[in-house]
């Protein structure tokens, strides 16, 4: 549809007054002829009559109308003109408003506005508003998991879907391979170990080491290496991103884009945007790496601090149970240890002990009594040099706290011809609660050994006791989080020793480790769902043979001071 009829340009009178006339009307006023911006006159049937300069230029004679203004004006109102409002298009790339308003014989003006800058600045702002709100969402997904696994594929799936056609990404080498994350929009994410070589991607190398990224001009996609292609992604790659991964102090790998040719180009927004993008991804990157070296490190540190699994040794049964004061840590400040001889004709040392405080401080001080005490082997067979020189180390220490001991001594010896199998045991307490022996007929008999406390005092001295077990019969060390364990029916009461020992009756004749787990059990009932200190248990039983058993000797006081 063109130009239905061309008047020539109008001209301006002498006097003022419009020119230029069709028919005996004024076609094309004088206000806006030479106005820069494009004006119509429109026909009934949709032909244009008459332009101003600047329409001409837009609409050359031969397009005619654009279809988004033709359907304009053929929406018709009541009256029979157009209707009345706004209606926006593009004419060559540009974005025009167009208004109307009614003309003679049916025609209609239109007055075409150029609003290009106003819309490019909407585009531009609605973009950095779902970028702004695409790198918050990310950032919280990312920092809400410190799994490194994790992060990379979050970070590959979201590059992929929403910044290229697909997206890899690399991590620092772990020896001579690289973790590699490959994700394509849409599709399902992969994750290898492979051994590549980054040199052969331009800009890789340098983005693994921090560098500053190569810019997207640079890279030729057509010499990329082939492992770098995600299982799947078809055509031809057009575009390449290679933007670095920044960690905290040392680069956490580095993240390439991918747009194949049937899509554009990245542009120079979306490059630094992907720039954006990847240094949350790599905080978040660095992050989980951090954590998982440090929990890493404390799994190591924790599997030294962790009680030893126990079981019979040279006949004779041992069993603990340790149970901190929360819940949710796996060490605490009481302990127990117990050391083989190195056959049956050797002590088997034992050590059980309380360091005041609680939590990892305490395990800590733990861990070294118990390093000093494994150094302590050789002479684990006098208990007052034992606790002496242990004493002695944590007052040099830096650390300010105190524990209390129980040293044992155990070895079992077979009796005369015909009799059964004695456990023959040297207990020490070094500032610690009684041991208590559970006696094969249900007595049950507190072990009188005193001491002083270790870490404390310039100089200790402790109290041995001798005691022998039949068979059937238990000796139980414990700590104080036993018996000052707070509960019962009105929840403020002491478990006490009296409570254990009456409780222990039961537990004549019982295996180690049932008596260790019948311990705890009462302990736990006792204070249900109250807060409690660190509590720890260890049985030194010696086994029931199944045959009648009789006392045979009684644990004796040595009358020295160790």
């Amino acid at each position: 549809m063109g130009y239905a009829q061309r008047v020539p340009p109008f001209v301006i009178s002498s006097s003022g007054a419009s020119g230029g006339t069709r028919g005996g009307g004024v076609s094309v006023s004088a206000a806006w002829s030479n106005a820069p911006y494009p004006v119509l006159v429109v026909g009934g049937d949709g032909d244009v009559v008459d332009a101003n300069e600047a329409a001409r230029t837009l609409f050359p004679p031969a397009e005619g109308l654009p279809p988004w203004l033709a359907d304009a004006h053929r929406r018709p109102r009541a009256s029979g003109t157009p209707e009345q409002g706004v209606v926006s298009g593009t004419v060559a790339g540009r974005s025009f408003e167009a208004y109307s308003s009614p003309g003679e014989g049916g025609e209609v003006v239109w007055w075409l506005v150029e609003d290009t800058g106003h819309r490019l600045a909407e585009e531009a702002l609605r973009t950095e508003r779902e970028r702004t709100e695409l790198l918050e969402e990310i950032s919280g997904v990312l920092l809400s998991s410190l799994n490194v696994d994790r992060c990379a594929e979050v970070t590959a799936r979201t590059a992929a879907d929403h910044l290229a056609d697909a997206a890899v990404v690399v991590a620092p080498a772990q020896g001579r391979r690289h973790p590699l994350t490959y994700a394509r929009a849409g599709g399902a994410v992969t994750q290898t170990l492979a051994r590549v070589d980054p040199s052969s991607v331009p800009g890789l190398a340098e983005a693994l080491q921090g560098f500053p990224p190569v810019p997207t001009r640079w890279i030729d996609p057509e010499e990329l290496a082939d492992w770098l292609i995600p299982p799947g992604f078809d055509g031809p790659i057009d575009s390449v991103i290679i933007a670095p991964l920044p960690g905290h102090g040392i680069p956490a790998g580095a993240l390439i884009l991918l747009r194949s040719s049937t899509h554009r180009a990245f542009t120079d927004g979306e490059e630094a945007f992907a720039h954006l993008f990847a240094a949350r991804a790599g905080a978040a990157l660095s992050a989980a790496h951090l954590y998982a070296e440090q929990a890493s490190i404390t799994a190591t540190l924790l599997q030294e601090l962790l009680p030893p699994r126990l079981e019979r040794v040279h006949g004779v049964e041992y069993a603990g149970v340790y149970r901190p004061s929360q819940d949710h840590e796996d060490v605490g400040g009481d302990f127990y240890d117990v050391h083989p001889g190195a056959d049956a004709s050797q002590d088997t040392f034992v050590v059980l002990g309380d360091v005041a405080g609680k939590g990892l401080q305490a395990a800590a001080l733990t861990g070294k009594i118990r390093s000093v005490l494994q150094a302590l082997l050789p002479l684990s067979g006098d208990h007052q040099q034992v606790l002496t020189l242990l004493n002695d180390a944590l007052l040099t220490s830096h650390h300010t706290r105190y524990a209390s001991l129980v040293l044992a001594s155990v070895r079992r010896s077979e009796g005369s011809e015909g009799a059964e199998g004695q456990v023959r045991l040297r207990l020490t307490s070094a500032g610690h609660l009684p041991p208590l022996i559970i006696r094969a007929d249900g007595r049950v008999e507190p072990v009188d050994t005193l001491g002083q406390i270790v870490g404390a005092l310039p100089k200790v001295t402790a109290h041995s006791v001798d005691v022998v077990l039949a068979p059937g019969e238990t000796c139980l060390l414990y700590t104080d989080g036993i018996t000052d364990a707070h509960g019962g029916p009105l929840g403020e009461e002491l478990y006490g020793e009296h409570r254990l020992r009456h409780a222990l009756r039961e537990c004549a004749r019982m295996p180690a480790k049932a008596v260790v787990e019948h311990v705890q059990m009462l302990a736990a009932q006792w204070l249900g769902g109250g807060r409690h200190d660190d509590m720890a248990t260890l049985a030194i039983t010696n086994p029931a043979t199944g045959r009648s058993t009789r006392r045979t000797a009684h644990g004796h006081d040595t009358g020295t001071t160790a």
